[in-house]
Formats: C-alpha cells, structure tokens, sequence
C-alpha cells in the first residue's frame, strides 16, 4: 500500500504542478478575457459549447477508463480505441455542422452558424488524439501527462488572449478551443509515438466495461450543462454570460485544488479494489485529503469573491458576484462524496453510478426549471444549491453501499477540514468587517490580500490545533508530515556526498 501510496504522491506532485499553471492560465485568461469581451460575447459562444458537449456526452464512449481497468491492453485495443474514436468524432463533426442553421435559427442570432462550424472542426480534432496517453494515469506516469496539459493550455491561452486583444471578439474563444485541441493532437504523438490502424478488433470486449459510464455520461452531461440552454433561451445571452463566467470562476479552485488526486486515484483504487479492508483505508485517507484541500479552496474562494471580481473584472461583472459565491461553496462541500465515482469505477459497479446520475438527473431538472421560472437567475442558483447539497448525501450514501463506510464515520474523518474551514469562513468575515471599505484599485488588491492571507492563516492555524489537540491521528496532516521527512531526507542524502 505504502508503494502505491508514494506512486500516488509522486504523481500528484506532478499534476499538481501542472494544475497550478493550468489554474493560472485559466484564471488569468478569464480575466483578460473579461476586460475585452462582454457578457453576451460569452453567452454567445456558451450555447455553441453547450450543445457540443452534450453532442459529445451523449455518444462519449468512456474507451479510455476500459484501457485502464484493463490487465494488459496490446496495440490492437489502442488502434482499436483510436479507430472507434476517430469514426465518432467524425460523424458529430458532421452533424454538428448541419445543425447550425437551425440552431441559430431557435435562438434568433445568426453568429451562431459560423461558430458551430468551427466547434464542428474541434469535434472532429478531438477524436484523433493519441490513446496511449491513458496509459500514463495507469501506470501512474505523470511527468509526459505534464508537458501534455501544459502546452495545449497554453497554446489556448495565446491564441484566446492575442485575439481577444487585438479584434475584441467573441472568435478568441472559438480559435482558443480550437488552438487547445490542435496542440493536444500534435503533442500527444509527440511525446507518446503511436501510428493507428484501423481496426475494429476488440470494440465488444472495450464496451462490456464502458457501456455504463457512457450512460451516466450523458445524463451527467444533460444534469449539469441543461441550465444553460434553458437561460440562453429565456434570458439571452447577457444573463447567460454572467452565468457562465461566474459558474466558470466558482469550479476554478475546487477543480484545480482536487485535480491532481483525482487524476490519479481511480488508478489507485484499481490496483486494491480486490482488497476490502486496503480500498476501504486507501478511500479514507484519500478523502480526507481531497477535503482538507478542496473545502478552503471552494469556501475560501465564496468569502473573496467580492473584492477579487471587482478588482480583476471590473464592476460590469458584479452580477456574476453571488454567482461565484453560492456555487463556489456548493463545489467544495460536494467534494466530500465526490470520490464515490473513481471508487464505483475501481469495483466495476458503472450500472449503479449511471443509476445515480439517472436519479440526480430526474430530480435536478424540475428543481432548476422551477427556480428559473419562478425567480429567474437567483432561482436557478438557488436550485443548484440545494442540489448540490442533496447530492452529496447521495454520493456518501452510494460509499456506504460500495464499501460498507458508515455515513457519520465519512463525515467524521473530515471533522477537522470542516471545523477548520468554517473557522476560516467567520474569521475572513470578520476581518472583512473590521477594513474600511476600499477607495480604489490599489486598496482593493490591498483589502483582498489581506482577507486571503488571513484566511490561509485561520484555516492552516485551526487545523494544526485541532489536530494536536485530538492526539495527531492519522490524516491529512500526517501525510504532509510524512512528505517533508522524506523530501529533508533525500536532500540530507544530496547534500552529504558535496560536503564531503
């Protein structure tokens, strides 16, 4: 378990590095994006992204989880996987083009045709991308996973932001998918050698394992991206804009904060899944850690959101404000169940998370088109709040059903994640309170420098309490302890042979 358990580290490290320049270049990108371009420029181009990811979702695959379950994948499954992909990304290509007229057609703006041909040109990319790269996740090989999020990023983040510089156009959106897609195609062949041959060979056995999870993909996708097109419809493109950029800016921490684990521990899971009591501790320590990150990233980000929007966007966006804060919040609290779909996936129960996604899907949709009839965008915030919350629970329910985990024995191993970050929360709050309201750009930056490093102080300060006072248990803590034992011991080991 310790082997697997460093393999996991060590690939952490390195996609956390790769988060961390990702996270930035999004972020960075957003806020460029956000001084040149307009709510309803974003708007615009989320319904084209919307229906092509639902296009997408619904005809996903899932080949490469199988490639990963599998127990010695030959080229033939990867030629397989790459011939199976390259056909479907073909035919969406196709249809996606069709629909333009019709589409811009249902939402009265002719912008729409040209957009959704070019989506159809990155449709048709992201088919072709090497399907070895899976491998690395499966032999927990993060480095060339690195130089592969790393350059497509910012090879998107270039092109976004030279175009939106120089013509101030909803096009630096299009051209950045399109730039990511390109350089994920070019990279991936790059670093992984692979020449394809077309072959249907294996298809039947790669869907016996993936038939569920496409499933739960597409009702996944239609849960979570359904909003969208129910806003654009009803309240245009602005609104839809604020919805977009402030939903974008919400997931931004949680997601970048957990990427790295979540990257590598379906991986993890499956190498223990036959082991009970060894998948039930490797569940619990890799929660526990997944909340001790993700719950001051997401919450954290809820009580700053004021003074970082109208700093980095300009007072334009400040209807996207409670946006960020609700659903900033909500992410981090679900991260506490969220591991429940690597673990589902390490035991091959992918019919009992499409089951889930199917409920969560019956439920979710009535709830947001109630809240979006009744009290317009608020309402369909409001709506994912409670949601969201019920999810959760959900989620911790199916771990119980998966593993025999206890509900308040989950919840109990993040007693300290959520004691501390709700100290965080009222200590941020008050410190809020006790500043004087800033004047201008520089108080500002001034005024949320000092609620951030307060909070990082309040959450890190309690957390270290709270752990010496309940006898240093095993935990997240214990894990950072372990790191930097072993990081001073190999630097000891470094450092010996110069000094001599």
């Amino acid at each position: 378990m310790n082997n697997v358990t460093d393999r996991l580290i060590r690939g952490s490290i390195w996609l956390s590095l790769s988060r961390a320049i990702v996270n930035g270049l999004s972020a960075l990108s957003t806020f460029v994006l956000a001084w040149y371009l307009g709510p309803a420029d974003f708007g615009l181009v989320a319904i084209a992204t919307t229906l092509q990811l639902i296009l997408s979702s619904v005809t996903e695959l899932s080949l490469n989880q199988a490639l990963i379950r599998h127990e010695a994948p030959t080229e033939e499954h990867f030629s397989a996987v790459w011939t199976l992909s390259a056909a479907r990304s073909l035919v969406l290509a196709l249809l996606f083009a069709a629909a333009a007229y019709p589409i811009a057609d249902f939402y009265q703006d002719p912008r729409l045709v040209n957009v959704m041909f070019a989506l159809s040109l990155s449709l048709f990319l992201s088919g072709l991308a090497n399907p070895r790269r899976i491998m690395l996740q499966r032999d927990l090989i993060f480095w060339q996973d690195f130089v592969l999020n790393v350059s497509q990023k910012l090879a998107g983040f270039i092109v976004t932001v030279a175009v939106a510089a120089l013509y101030q156009s909803y096009w630096a959106l299009v051209l950045g998918l399109l730039a990511y897609q390109l350089t994920n195609l070019v990279v991936s062949y790059t670093v992984l050698p692979f020449w394809p041959r077309i072959t249907f060979r294996h298809a039947r056995e790669l869907f016996s394992f993936s038939v569920w999870l496409t499933a739960g993909q597409i009702v996944g996708t239609l849960n979570w991206r359904i909003e969208y097109l129910l806003i654009g419809k009803w309240m245009g493109s602005v609104q839809l804009g604020h919805y977009t950029v402030g939903n974008t800016l919400a997931m931004l921490p949680t997601r970048e904060a957990t990427a790295p684990l979540n990257q590598t521990i379906y991986p993890g899971f499956s190498k223990v899944r036959n082991d009970p009591v060894r998948l039930i501790a490797a569940y619990q320590r890799a929660q526990a850690l997944l909340a001790a990150v993700a719950l001051p990233a997401g919450i954290g980000m809820a009580v700053v959101a004021d003074p970082m929007m109208r700093l980095a966007m300009g007072e334009k966006w400040v209807p996207a404000i409670f946006i960020v804060q609700a659903l900033s919040a909500v992410f981090g609290i679900q991260t506490l169940g969220s591991l429940v779909q690597p673990l589902g996936m390490a035991k091959g129960q992918t019919k009992l998370l499409f089951i889930r996604d199917a409920q969560m899907l019956v439920l979710r949709v009535p709830i947001i088109i109630a809240g979006l009839v009744y009290f317009g965008l608020p309402g369909v915030i409001y709506a994912r709040i409670l949601s969201g919350l019920i999810s959760t629970v959900v989620n911790m329910l199916l771990v119980k059903r998966l593993i025999g985990l206890p509900f308040f024995q989950q919840l109990a191993a993040n007693f300290r994640a959520l004691a501390s970050v709700a100290v965080m929360a009222a200590g941020v709050w008050g410190v809020s309170h006790l500043l004087s309201a800033p004047a201008d750009k520089l108080a500002l930056a001034a005024h949320l420098a000092i609620l951030v490093s307060a909070g990082a102080v309040f959450y890190i300060g309690s957390s270290f309490v709270l752990w010496l006072a309940m006898k240093k248990p095993n935990g997240p803590e214990t894990e950072v302890q372990r790191i930097v034992v072993k990081t001073l011991s190999k630097a000891k080991l470094i450092a010996v042979p110069k000094s001599a």
